[in-house]
């Protein structure tokens, strides 16, 4: 909603419930000098998404005019931003995108491509090849941790826990009778 000027009304043109919202809080991802590169490769990856906006260095500032400074783009509705910042921000594990799969062949998709020149770590965790720190992720393996008995969890985790990449059909194994056809956890 833009501020009325002095002596205007407050009201608007649309209904603010109705209205389209800018995400409120946005993952703002810092690298040296290869946002650009990264935001190619991370929009090549999933399929729905797109670069918004470019914003490039002008006279002032830590890089050299006309290099790129911002990007925003969207992965799957997730809207992000890449900044050229200079090498004193680095990633960590302490912050990571989790990409959440709907089968084991989301997995193996997002796990190939994502960890391609990288990282593999292990529980389903990577680092791709600009040190951004991911968690592929079954939904089916959240539900179960979410609606388990605390002997299921135990299972499923002692399961994960010796994987690199999750695996759907072993963790099923692990949690055995808990886990029926429809992949849900009887109640």
């Amino acid at each position: 909603m833009a501020i009325p000027k002095a002596g205007a009304s407050a009201t608007t043109e649309k209904d603010e419930r109705t209205a389209p919202r800018i995400q409120k809080v946005t993952t703002f991802l810092s690298f040296d000098n290869n946002a650009e590169e990264a935001v190619n490769f991370y929009v090549s990856v999933f399929k729905n998404a797109e670069i918004l906006s470019t914003v490039r260095y002008g006279e002032v500032g830590p890089k050299p005019k006309g290099t790129v400074m911002i990007i925003d783009f969207e992965l799957d509705g997730q809207r992000l931003t890449a900044l050229n910042g200079g090498p004193e921000f680095k990633f960590s594990e302490g912050i990571s995108l989790v990409v959440h799969c709907k089968d084991q062949q989301e997995v193996d998709y997002y796990w190939d491509k994502l960890s391609a020149g990288g990282q593999i770590i292990e529980c389903g965790w990577l680092k791709d090849k600009f040190g951004l720190a991911w968690q592929i992720v079954p939904e089916v393996f959240l539900d179960l941790l979410r609606d388990s008995d605390d002997e299921t969890r135990d299972s499923l985790m002692s399961a994960m826990m010796k994987m690199k990449k999750l695996d759907i059909e072993t963790l099923k194994r692990a949690v055995g009778e808990n886990f029926d056809r429809s992949g849900s956890v009887p109640q």
